[in-house]
Protein backbone atom coordinates (compact mmCIF):
# COMPACT_ATOMS: atom_id res chain seq x y z
CA UNK A 1 0.00 0.00 0.00
CA UNK A 2 1.45 3.37 -1.01
CA UNK A 3 1.61 6.47 1.16
CA UNK A 4 -1.35 8.87 1.01
CA UNK A 5 -0.82 11.53 -1.64
CA UNK A 6 -1.28 14.82 0.15
CA UNK A 7 0.61 18.05 0.68
CA UNK A 8 2.09 18.20 4.19
CA UNK A 9 1.76 21.98 4.21
CA UNK A 10 -2.04 21.57 4.08
CA UNK A 11 -1.85 20.39 7.69
CA UNK A 12 -1.22 23.98 8.83
CA UNK A 13 -4.57 25.06 7.39
CA UNK A 14 -6.31 21.97 8.76
CA UNK A 15 -4.98 22.59 12.29
CA UNK A 16 -6.07 26.21 12.42
CA UNK A 17 -9.55 25.47 11.07
CA UNK A 18 -9.92 22.67 13.63
CA UNK A 19 -8.94 25.06 16.43
CA UNK A 20 -11.06 28.01 15.34
CA UNK A 21 -14.06 26.14 13.97
CA UNK A 22 -14.76 28.78 11.33
CA UNK A 23 -13.07 29.85 8.12
CA UNK A 24 -12.73 33.60 8.72
CA UNK A 25 -11.04 33.39 12.18
CA UNK A 26 -8.76 30.62 10.89
CA UNK A 27 -7.83 32.68 7.85
CA UNK A 28 -7.13 35.71 10.04
CA UNK A 29 -4.76 33.71 12.23
CA UNK A 30 -3.00 32.33 9.15
CA UNK A 31 -2.96 35.72 7.40
CA UNK A 32 -4.59 34.10 4.39
CA UNK A 33 -7.84 34.43 2.47
CA UNK A 34 -10.70 32.28 3.76
CA UNK A 35 -11.11 30.75 0.30
CA UNK A 36 -7.49 29.60 0.47
CA UNK A 37 -8.13 27.88 3.80
CA UNK A 38 -11.21 26.16 2.38
CA UNK A 39 -9.36 25.05 -0.73
CA UNK A 40 -6.33 23.69 1.12
CA UNK A 41 -8.49 21.69 3.54
CA UNK A 42 -10.52 20.31 0.60
CA UNK A 43 -7.27 19.27 -1.10
CA UNK A 44 -6.17 17.54 2.10
CA UNK A 45 -9.46 15.63 2.24
CA UNK A 46 -9.02 14.53 -1.38
CA UNK A 47 -5.43 13.49 -0.74
CA UNK A 48 -6.42 11.41 2.28
CA UNK A 49 -9.65 10.23 0.65
CA UNK A 50 -11.73 10.96 3.74
CA UNK A 51 -13.98 13.62 5.23
CA UNK A 52 -12.26 15.63 7.97
CA UNK A 53 -15.00 18.09 8.92
CA UNK A 54 -18.77 18.17 9.20
CA UNK A 55 -19.87 21.57 8.00
CA UNK A 56 -22.98 23.11 9.57
CA UNK A 57 -24.54 26.21 11.09
CA UNK A 58 -22.16 25.96 14.06
CA UNK A 59 -19.07 25.93 11.86
CA UNK A 60 -16.58 23.17 11.16
CA UNK A 61 -16.61 20.16 13.49
CA UNK A 62 -14.06 17.37 13.27
CA UNK A 63 -15.22 13.97 12.11
CA UNK A 64 -13.75 10.83 13.70
CA UNK A 65 -11.13 10.76 10.95
CA UNK A 66 -10.49 14.46 11.47
CA UNK A 67 -9.93 13.97 15.19
CA UNK A 68 -7.40 11.21 14.51
CA UNK A 69 -5.57 13.45 12.05
CA UNK A 70 -5.70 16.36 14.49
CA UNK A 71 -3.80 14.35 17.11
CA UNK A 72 -1.10 13.40 14.60
CA UNK A 73 -0.93 16.92 13.13
CA UNK A 74 -0.41 18.53 16.55
CA UNK A 75 2.49 16.16 17.22
CA UNK A 76 3.98 17.04 13.82
CA UNK A 77 3.56 20.76 14.55
CA UNK A 78 5.25 20.40 17.93
CA UNK A 79 8.18 18.52 16.40
CA UNK A 80 8.52 21.11 13.63
CA UNK A 81 8.64 23.94 16.20
CA UNK A 82 11.23 22.08 18.23
CA UNK A 83 13.37 21.48 15.13
CA UNK A 84 13.16 25.15 14.15
CA UNK A 85 14.11 26.31 17.63
CA UNK A 86 16.58 23.70 18.83
CA UNK A 87 18.21 22.39 15.67
CA UNK A 88 18.13 25.06 12.99
CA UNK A 89 21.05 27.34 13.70
CA UNK A 90 21.58 25.59 17.06
CA UNK A 91 20.43 28.64 18.98
CA UNK A 92 22.68 29.44 21.94
CA UNK A 93 19.93 31.15 23.94
CA UNK A 94 16.12 31.20 23.98
CA UNK A 95 14.70 33.51 21.36
CA UNK A 96 11.32 34.49 19.94
CA UNK A 97 7.88 35.62 21.03
CA UNK A 98 6.04 34.13 24.02
CA UNK A 99 2.42 35.10 24.54
CA UNK A 100 1.35 35.12 28.20
CA UNK A 101 -2.38 35.30 28.95
CA UNK A 102 -3.57 36.53 32.31
CA UNK A 103 -6.11 38.74 34.10
CA UNK A 104 -5.88 42.51 33.95
CA UNK A 105 -5.01 43.12 37.60
CA UNK A 106 -2.13 40.71 38.01
CA UNK A 107 -0.92 41.49 34.50
CA UNK A 108 -0.86 45.27 35.02
CA UNK A 109 0.17 45.54 38.67
CA UNK A 110 2.40 42.51 39.14
CA UNK A 111 3.72 40.91 35.94
CA UNK A 112 4.35 43.98 33.77
CA UNK A 113 6.63 45.71 36.32
CA UNK A 114 8.79 42.56 36.44
CA UNK A 115 9.40 42.35 32.70
CA UNK A 116 12.73 44.23 32.89
CA UNK A 117 14.08 41.33 34.99
CA UNK A 118 13.06 38.83 32.33
CA UNK A 119 14.45 41.10 29.61
CA UNK A 120 17.81 41.19 31.35
CA UNK A 121 17.91 37.40 31.70
CA UNK A 122 16.64 36.60 28.20
CA UNK A 123 17.17 39.60 25.92
CA UNK A 124 16.10 37.67 22.81
CA UNK A 125 12.68 36.75 24.18
CA UNK A 126 9.81 39.15 23.55
CA UNK A 127 6.78 38.84 25.82
CA UNK A 128 3.27 39.48 24.49
CA UNK A 129 1.13 40.03 27.59
CA UNK A 130 -2.58 39.71 26.87
CA UNK A 131 -5.27 40.33 29.47
CA UNK A 132 -8.88 39.18 29.31
CA UNK A 133 -11.81 38.75 31.68
CA UNK A 134 -12.16 35.11 30.57
CA UNK A 135 -9.70 32.23 30.40
CA UNK A 136 -7.77 32.17 27.14
CA UNK A 137 -7.76 28.89 25.20
CA UNK A 138 -4.33 27.30 25.05
CA UNK A 139 -5.79 24.40 23.09
CA UNK A 140 -6.63 26.83 20.29
CA UNK A 141 -3.12 28.34 20.63
CA UNK A 142 -4.46 31.75 21.59
CA UNK A 143 -1.53 31.98 24.00
CA UNK A 144 1.54 29.96 25.01
CA UNK A 145 1.28 30.28 28.81
CA UNK A 146 -1.61 31.18 31.10
CA UNK A 147 -1.30 32.77 34.54
CA UNK A 148 -4.75 32.63 36.12
CA UNK A 149 -6.72 32.49 39.36
CA UNK A 150 -8.47 29.29 38.25
CA UNK A 151 -7.11 25.90 37.28
CA UNK A 152 -7.48 25.35 33.56
CA UNK A 153 -8.51 22.00 32.14
CA UNK A 154 -8.49 20.68 28.61
CA UNK A 155 -6.86 18.17 26.31
CA UNK A 156 -3.12 17.93 26.89
CA UNK A 157 -2.86 20.95 29.18
CA UNK A 158 -0.36 20.99 32.04
CA UNK A 159 -1.63 23.12 34.93
CA UNK A 160 0.01 23.63 38.30
CA UNK A 161 -0.54 25.84 41.32
CA UNK A 162 2.53 28.04 41.67
CA UNK A 163 1.54 30.35 44.51
CA UNK A 164 -1.17 32.33 46.25
CA UNK A 165 -2.06 35.97 46.80
CA UNK A 166 -4.03 37.85 49.43
CA UNK A 167 -6.85 40.36 49.07
CA UNK A 168 -7.80 42.98 51.65
CA UNK A 169 -10.49 45.59 52.01
CA UNK A 170 -9.43 49.13 51.03
CA UNK A 171 -10.93 52.61 51.07
CA UNK A 172 -9.69 56.15 50.52
CA UNK A 173 -9.25 58.64 53.37
CA UNK A 174 -11.94 60.80 51.75
CA UNK A 175 -14.42 57.95 51.84
CA UNK A 176 -13.59 57.06 55.45
CA UNK A 177 -13.96 60.69 56.50
CA UNK A 178 -17.37 60.76 54.86
CA UNK A 179 -18.72 57.37 55.95
CA UNK A 180 -16.65 56.52 59.01
CA UNK A 181 -14.27 53.61 59.49
CA UNK A 182 -15.87 50.22 60.26
CA UNK A 183 -14.80 48.46 63.45
CA UNK A 184 -16.33 45.07 62.68
CA UNK A 185 -17.46 43.08 59.67
CA UNK A 186 -21.05 43.74 60.76
CA UNK A 187 -20.42 47.49 60.35
CA UNK A 188 -19.89 46.90 56.60
CA UNK A 189 -23.67 46.64 56.13
CA UNK A 190 -23.94 50.44 56.18
CA UNK A 191 -21.05 51.03 53.77
CA UNK A 192 -20.90 51.57 50.01
CA UNK A 193 -18.89 49.28 47.74
CA UNK A 194 -17.17 48.98 44.40
CA UNK A 195 -17.52 45.59 42.73
CA UNK A 196 -17.56 43.62 39.48
CA UNK A 197 -20.49 43.60 37.05
CA UNK A 198 -21.98 40.30 38.09
CA UNK A 199 -23.31 39.11 34.74
CA UNK A 200 -19.95 39.83 33.08
CA UNK A 201 -17.96 37.69 35.53
CA UNK A 202 -16.72 34.66 33.60
CA UNK A 203 -14.28 33.41 36.25
CA UNK A 204 -16.07 32.74 39.54
CA UNK A 205 -12.86 33.14 41.55
CA UNK A 206 -12.95 36.94 41.03
CA UNK A 207 -16.19 37.20 43.00
CA UNK A 208 -13.87 37.60 45.96
CA UNK A 209 -15.91 40.25 47.75
CA UNK A 210 -18.60 37.61 48.25
CA UNK A 211 -16.14 35.68 50.44
CA UNK A 212 -16.60 38.53 52.94
CA UNK A 213 -20.19 39.65 52.31
CA UNK A 214 -22.74 40.17 49.58
CA UNK A 215 -22.99 43.97 49.74
CA UNK A 216 -26.41 45.57 49.64
CA UNK A 217 -25.05 48.98 48.58
CA UNK A 218 -22.86 48.67 45.48
CA UNK A 219 -22.48 52.19 44.09
CA UNK A 220 -20.06 51.46 41.26
CA UNK A 221 -19.44 48.35 39.15
CA UNK A 222 -16.81 47.62 36.53
CA UNK A 223 -15.49 44.61 34.66
CA UNK A 224 -12.02 46.16 35.11
CA UNK A 225 -10.10 45.66 38.35
CA UNK A 226 -7.96 48.68 37.49
CA UNK A 227 -11.10 50.83 37.15
CA UNK A 228 -12.38 49.53 40.50
CA UNK A 229 -9.03 50.35 42.09
CA UNK A 230 -9.03 53.92 40.78
CA UNK A 231 -12.69 54.51 41.60
CA UNK A 232 -12.14 53.45 45.21
CA UNK A 233 -8.99 55.56 45.40
CA UNK A 234 -11.07 58.55 44.30
CA UNK A 235 -13.49 57.98 47.18
CA UNK A 236 -16.41 56.24 45.49
CA UNK A 237 -16.61 53.34 47.92
CA UNK A 238 -14.84 50.42 49.58
CA UNK A 239 -13.23 47.71 47.46
CA UNK A 240 -11.61 44.31 47.94
CA UNK A 241 -8.27 44.29 46.11
CA UNK A 242 -5.13 42.14 45.91
CA UNK A 243 -2.48 43.57 48.20
CA UNK A 244 -0.01 43.53 45.29
CA UNK A 245 -2.06 46.27 43.63
CA UNK A 246 -3.21 48.36 46.58
CA UNK A 247 -0.64 48.08 49.39
CA UNK A 248 1.70 50.71 47.93
CA UNK A 249 -1.02 53.11 46.73
CA UNK A 250 -0.99 56.08 49.11
CA UNK A 251 -4.53 56.93 48.01
CA UNK A 252 -5.88 53.81 49.75
CA UNK A 253 -5.96 52.56 53.34
CA UNK A 254 -6.44 48.97 54.43
CA UNK A 255 -9.60 48.46 56.50
CA UNK A 256 -10.36 45.72 59.06
CA UNK A 257 -6.84 44.33 58.68
CA UNK A 258 -7.28 41.68 61.36
CA UNK A 259 -10.74 40.62 60.25
CA UNK A 260 -10.84 40.59 56.44
CA UNK A 261 -8.40 38.51 54.43
CA UNK A 262 -9.23 36.54 51.27
CA UNK A 263 -6.82 34.17 49.53
CA UNK A 264 -6.65 33.00 45.92
CA UNK A 265 -4.37 30.57 44.10
CA UNK A 266 -2.17 31.37 41.11
CA UNK A 267 -2.19 28.72 38.39
CA UNK A 268 0.31 28.39 35.57
CA UNK A 269 -0.77 26.40 32.51
CA UNK A 270 0.74 25.50 29.16
CA UNK A 271 0.09 22.99 26.39
CA UNK A 272 2.20 19.85 26.65
CA UNK A 273 3.36 20.27 23.04
CA UNK A 274 5.15 23.48 24.07
CA UNK A 275 6.79 22.31 27.28
CA UNK A 276 10.13 21.52 25.59
CA UNK A 277 10.47 24.72 23.55
CA UNK A 278 13.37 26.63 25.07
CA UNK A 279 11.75 30.08 25.00
CA UNK A 280 8.59 28.79 26.69
CA UNK A 281 10.57 26.74 29.21
CA UNK A 282 12.56 29.88 30.05
CA UNK A 283 9.48 32.04 30.60
CA UNK A 284 7.70 29.33 32.57
CA UNK A 285 10.71 28.91 34.87
CA UNK A 286 11.00 32.67 35.32
CA UNK A 287 7.33 33.06 36.24
CA UNK A 288 7.46 30.19 38.72
CA UNK A 289 10.61 31.61 40.30
CA UNK A 290 9.36 35.18 40.79
CA UNK A 291 5.96 34.08 42.06
CA UNK A 292 7.63 31.73 44.54
CA UNK A 293 10.13 34.35 45.71
CA UNK A 294 7.42 37.03 45.96
CA UNK A 295 5.06 34.97 48.11
CA UNK A 296 5.57 37.18 51.22
CA UNK A 297 4.74 40.26 49.13
CA UNK A 298 1.85 38.60 47.26
CA UNK A 299 0.37 37.47 50.54
CA UNK A 300 0.56 40.92 52.12
CA UNK A 301 3.34 40.17 54.58
CA UNK A 302 6.07 42.45 53.17
CA UNK A 303 6.65 45.13 50.58
CA UNK A 304 8.49 44.09 47.41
Amino acid sequence: MGLPQFDWSDLVFFLELARQGRLVPAAKRLRADHTTVSRRVAELERGLNCKLFDRGANGFVLTDAGQKLFNYAEAIESSALAIEENVAGVASEPTGDVRVATMEGIGSFYLAPRMPILRKLFPEIRIELMTERHLISLTKREADISVSFAQMSGPRLISEEVGTFQLRLYASPQYLNRMGEPGTIEDLDRHEFVDYIDDLVSISQVRWLHDVLVPSRVVFRSSSMVAQHNAAAAGVGMVLLPSFSAAKDARLRSVLIDQVSVMRSIWLTLHEDHQYLSRIKAVKSFLKKIISEDQPFLNGLTNP
